[in-house]
């Protein structure tokens, strides 16, 4: 008898968990790497959410919550949603679990059935097409481009609605590419949606906070409000108030949607933490005046990743707009070989190549659609993304043609 599931078959493991996790068990034995494969900031939890996690742990506020969020949470979350994106959400239209993943899963498990379609525009985060293929959908890749900024077109998107699709996906400002959408460009999406009342949209906003352009966030209901009731807005806390691993994430949409998912989390986690639920809505109340300093520092190491890369050659990098990754094209180094005569054939042997001889951990593009390209994040110190520059450029001049 078989042991596992056939739905294995479907769940490859993780290119950047694994690749992290590499890079940690290298560091604790000793080893110089620096790590820029995690996606994760390296400052500190706001403060606002520290001392109020630490306040409801002294309140004894460690008890189960409403399954899908407290009221005092989602009134905070409605509080956002309203000052920030001027979306209005009622509170049984929100929605909050152990972060933004498992808000797109319960989604994506409460609606999809066989030979339902999900659009993912490339490059993608790795675990959209894996959370769809779980839920029983089919993935449908939306090619987008650099010339393009990464922003997935009007005219591309039309291309790939069939009268099976379900779902859109779309995720700006974008892991791994950094691509931020204008509002011209998502009315432009817009006007494709509109003839096409099957779709639905999932718009993973959890980067919102993290821009370094003049051009200004804008979420898809906003830009789009006739859309409105086919509009799920996911958001979260790990990203934007270094609060990875309080693992809270919210969702608003329409409110049949919001039960159907309260109803499968009710039967896999119940409540998030009622300590990160306490954090976070104190962190949402008040204004995020930390995110300016926060990005005024990436941006900075922005800039010197991107340099850098550029100097290299047979790389070139676009200059991304949001979160913190770089994205560069290294299809050029492909197909050379190390001074030891072994042939980089791909992304994968290139970044273990970089992992070797320049100690820097980053993640392979494949993981993301992407098979020419190599996610680098710089949520690292300042020197150690300098450091980690250098490092690289060293390695890719020993690679012979």
């Amino acid at each position: 008898m078989q042991f596992l599931s056939n739905n294995m078959k479907n769940i490859p493991p993780s290119k950047t968990m694994a690749m992290t996790d590499k890079a940690r068990k290298l560091i604790a034995s000793g080893e110089d790497v620096i790590d820029l494969s995690s996606g994760e900031p390296d400052f500190d939890t706001v403060s606002t959410a520290s001392e109020a996690g630490m306040k409801a742990i002294q309140a004894g506020v460690t008890k189960y919550t409403t399954g899908d969020g407290t009221a005092e949470l989602k009134q905070a979350i409605q509080e956002k949603f309203a000052r920030d994106n001027s979306l209005s959400h009622e509170l049984n239209q929100i929605s909050v679990g152990a972060g933004a993943k498992q808000v797109m899963y319960n989604a994506l498990a409460a609606t999809l059935n066989p030979k339902d379609e999900v659009i993912i525009p490339t490059p993608y985060w790795v675990s959209y097409p894996v959370m769809v293929s779980m839920c029983g959908g089919t993935p449908v890749f939306a090619d987008c481009f650099a010339e393009n900024d990464f922003v997935l077109t009007a005219q591309e998107l039309a291309k790939r609605i069939t009268a099976n699709t379900k779902w859109l996906i779309l995720n700006y400002p974008n892991n791994p590419s950094g691509a931020l959408a204008s509002k011209e460009e998502l009315e432009a999406l817009a006007e494709v949606l509109r003839q096409h009342p099957n779709v639905n949209i999932i718009t993973d906003d959890i980067y919102e906070l993290l821009i370094f352009s003049d051009t200004k966030f804008h979420t898809l209901a906003e830009v789009a409000p006739d859309l409105y009731d086919r509009v799920l807005t996911v958001n979260g806390m790990s990203k934007g108030y270094a609060m990875t691993g309080w693992r809270i994430g919210y969702a608003a949409g329409r409110a049949d949607l919001i039960k159907a998912m309260s109803k499968i989390q009710s039967q896999i986690t119940a409540n998030p933490s009622s300590i990160g639920q306490a954090a976070a809505t104190q962190a949402l109340k008040a204004k995020p005046t930390h995110a300016q300093s926060w990005c005024d520092t990436f941006r900075k190491r922005r800039d010197m990743i991107v340099s850098a890369m550029n100097a290299i050659d047979g790389v070139t990098c676009e200059t991304p707009m949001g979160a913190f990754y770089a994205f560069p094209n290294v299809g050029e180094l492909l197909g050379r070989t190390t001074a030891d005569g072994v042939l980089i054939s791909n992304t994968d042997e290139l970044a273990e190549y970089w992992l070797d001889e320049a100690k820097v951990a980053v993640v392979p593009g494949i993981a993301f659609g992407a098979p020419q390209n190599l996610r680098i994040s710089y949520a690292a110190k300042t020197e150690h993304v300098e450091e980690a520059a250098a490092r690289i450029k060293m390695a890719c001049e020993k690679l012979r043609p």
